[in-house]
């Protein structure tokens, strides 16, 4: 047996008994199902903005630097360090990526945001790697530091400067957009027809085809190109097999170091992105405090997605969706997540019970009930739960999500190289 293959058992989980991996029709069936179900519920609330075209081109917008944070915590965790540091690295993209930006294009702000990231990767891989220390003191630390230079920093760059401010940057132009000529349009006038299923399906696909920021389409191929990266070429078999045993992959010849200072670093740099996305896509300037912990809703999205690319973006997609609603129909939209959120807790029960889990199926039909009750007895959610709805969405689903998870075994431990001899 080759190096490589001993390295690829070393990686590769066990079996756990009798977990099946879906199979693709079932895949589909079980979006398809998603569908119809939204559907419906968009047909009883009357809310038809939840599937429109601006809902899904708004949630898109609102999940790609969460999804971007997170694809930076999975190549941190995967090498087998936790990147706490995440919203840290996104302030550095969001302030380097506006300064360099409204100076010299937003294509160069893009590339010093994804800089700034990556050196706050490098400070991260030096205190944990080289020195050993926690990763999450590491990482806390790391993100109280970027708050403190860049507000310093903006005092001299933004300041003086015309349209700055010590709190925010000029305005930085804008990156090109697409849009599908023709079919965007057809999908969006099939989409205010309303009709069951047809006009939701067109609403969310109009939504990927229209107004996209050419960063954006970046952003979504870098989701399979780290699945790609990550466990289709030896590069990635090697990074990975330092998050299972560091000390096996040493072993073996892997420089386990050098992999952790690579995967640490590519975490800044897609952080960095992430925080240049936020300055120059969504906003078009660096605010301070931009941000808004969306670092730490990445690495909630990667839990999710169980440490993989495509459960990560469902993740973000999920709070990307969630945000969205709360920003374009606000009470109505949010009210009718209401009724949603209480028939999936009535297919999580049917579930339960079918695993003869009774407490946990008597707990959903409970909570089931309650969120019926308040659908039915109210016409609209107050405001503060309004504003709070992406964050309880988020830990809604992580918390019925939990049982199936497995983090990379030596994840967030302390390393030294010779320490298995």
């Amino acid at each position: 047996m080759s190096a490589t293959e001993v390295s690829a058992a070393s990686v590769a989980p066990k079996k756990s008994g009798g977990r099946r991996k879906l199979s693709l029709p079932v895949v589909l069936l079980i979006i398809a199902g998603a569908l119809a179900l939204v559907s419906l519920v968009r047909l009883i609330s009357g809310a038809n903005d939840v599937t429109s075209v601006g809902q899904v081109a708004g949630a898109l917008e609102l999940a790609v630097p969460i999804g971007l944070a997170g694809l930076g915590g999975l190549w941190a965790e995967r090498a087998g360090v936790v990147n706490i540091g995440l919203e840290g690295m996104m302030i550095l993209g969001t302030w380097f990526g506006a300064w360099a930006g409204f100076q010299w294009g937003p294509w160069v702000g893009v590339l010093f945001g994804i800089l700034g990231g990556a050196l706050g990767g490098l400070l991260h891989a030096i205190i944990t790697v080289t020195f050993g220390v926690n990763h999450i003191v590491s990482g806390v630390a790391i993100n109280i530091l970027a708050v403190g230079l860049t507000r310093y920093l903006s005092n001299f760059a933004f300041a003086d400067a015309e349209g700055g401010s010590s709190k925010q940057s000029p305005r930085v132009d804008a990156i090109d957009r697409i849009t599908v000529p023709g079919l965007s349009d057809w999908l969006l006038d099939l989409q205010q027809r309303h009709w069951f299923l047809i006009s939701d399906i067109a609403g969310m696909v109009g939504g990927l085809i229209t107004n996209l920021s050419w960063l954006t389409v970046i952003a979504l191929l870098l989701v399979p190109g780290t699945w790609w990266v990550l466990w289709r070429t030896s590069f990635g078999l090697r990074l990975r097999s330092c998050g299972e045993s560091p000390v096996a992959a040493e072993s073996l010849g892997v420089n386990v170091y050098k992999y952790k200072y690579i995967a640490v670093v590519v975490s800044g740099g897609l952080a960095g992105l992430a925080g240049a996305f936020l300055a120059i896509v969504s906003t078009g300037i660096y605010q301070e405090g931009q941000t808004g912990g969306r670092g730490y809703i990445g690495l909630a999205a990667m839990i999710f997605g169980n440490w993989m690319p495509g459960g990560l973006a469902l993740g973000a997609g999920l709070f990307g969706f969630t945000d969205s609603l709360k920003l374009r129909g606000g009470a109505e939209n949010v009210h009718a997540m209401l009724l949603l959120l209480a028939i999936l807790l009535i297919v999580v029960l049917l579930w339960q019970l079918y695993r003869k889990k009774y407490v946990a199926a008597v707990i959903s039909a409970a909570v089931s009930a309650l969120l019926f009750t308040w659908y039915a007895l109210t016409d609209q959610v107050p405001s503060q739960f309004v504003d709070a709805a992406p964050y309880v969405t988020t830990l809604l689903v992580l918390s019925l999500s939990a049982q199936r998870l497995r983090m990379p075994k030596a994840d967030g431990m302390r390393y030294r190289k010779g320490q298995g001899k």
